[in-house]
């Protein structure tokens, strides 16, 4: 079983955006999405996909993920993901020698920016950078799935989120610039 360990966050600045090494366009649908999985397409430049993920809260989740033909992805976004659809920017961001990915999303969620970092352990520690906020790993509303089915409910929530984004970032969420 393939395993993703990850961990998100809000960001309290922009600043990140002047460290951006690379930009990549992505459209997702959901084909099916239950209380344990869900089945989702994503389609970035000549690029398609088919991932089956488990929905629990945290940083682990089995994940299995298969290429596929961008023509088939693109017409399964189209005709079977109806009103279960995402778009976003990625933006990569090293910290350190730590990866960054942070989702800019478009359409009904644009403003929610989500700052994601893949871990090859639950315990390993990372530098945190100064443009990262609340940490949002446990929280199943920031997760794709459910921003693509809940959307048009989630801007309101979203707004009210954002006053988060521009708040500082408090020092009793991290001990000696590593998160835990």
């Amino acid at each position: 079983m393939a395993i993703e360990i990850e961990r998100k966050f809000l960001l309290c600045s922009d600043v990140w955006r002047a460290e951006v090494i690379r930009r990549e366009h992505y459209a997702q649908g959901y084909l099916a999405n239950t209380d344990l999985s869900s089945i989702r397409v994503r389609v970035c430049d000549e690029r398609a996909w088919l991932n089956i993920k488990q929905v629990v809260p945290g940083s682990q989740r089995a994940e299995y993920e298969y290429p596929i033909a961008v023509v088939d992805a693109r017409e399964m976004l189209e005709n079977l993901c109806e009103g279960h659809r995402i778009e976003k920017s990625r933006h990569q961001v090293y910290c350190g020698d730590d990866l960054w990915e942070i989702d800019e999303f478009e359409g009904v969620n644009q403003g929610l920016i989500v700052a994601e970092i893949e871990l090859q352990s639950a315990r390993q520690t990372f530098e945190r950078p100064r443009w990262l906020g609340r940490e949002i790993t446990d929280d199943l509303r920031y997760y794709n799935n459910m921003l693509a089915v809940k959307s048009r409910h989630m801007v309101g929530w979203v707004e009210f989120e954002s006053i988060g984004l521009l708040c500082p970032c408090f020092a009793d969420e991290f001990e000696g610039g590593k998160a835990f």
